[in-house]
């Protein structure tokens, strides 16, 4: 049973890190505008901190946004207190892979989404982030996830 424990706790890490990574190889995509299967590679190849990750997760989450990111962004849009290209190019980054883990990984509560959502914001986004995409991830959750959420309510 220890196994098992410790295997889940390891694949739950190593998501956590397959998300970080995936907010920083989006940021540079933003940035950059560069090709996301380069990024890809350069963060597989070069980045010590993907070895430690859920390398499968960062490239579904990396390809699922990129090539979704329209459709996302049209999800989120309603709920941002500024038009979508005055957002902190982070806090996009984070809105995303959360947005994107709300829609296409049903297997994951919503409640983890948002909260992992909210942790990367405070890792990596501006000192009062964590609040406003705690605020945003909320309400997108209960319009994607609004069955689930009512159902454990």
């Amino acid at each position: 049973m220890s196994d098992l424990a410790g295997n889940y706790s390891f694949s739950r890490h190593a998501r956590v890190r397959a998300r970080r990574s995936a907010v920083q190889a989006l940021y540079q995509w933003e940035m950059t505008h560069s090709d996301i299967r380069e990024i890809i590679s350069e963060f597989m190849n070069e980045r010590n901190e993907i070895k430690k990750a859920d390398a499968e997760y960062f490239r579904e989450l990396l390809m699922g946004v990129s090539a979704k990111s329209d459709e996302l962004n049209a999800q989120v849009i309603p709920f941002l207190d500024r038009p979508l290209e005055k957002l902190d190019p982070v806090e996009r980054a984070i809105l995303l892979v959360g947005l994107y883990e709300l829609m296409y990984r049903p297997e994951l509560p919503w409640r983890v989404v948002v909260n992992e959502s909210v942790e990367l914001a405070k890792m990596f986004g501006a000192e009062q982030s964590h609040k406003f995409i705690n605020g945003v991830m909320d309400k997108v959750a209960r319009k994607i996830r609004s069955v689930e959420i009512s159902n454990a309510g």
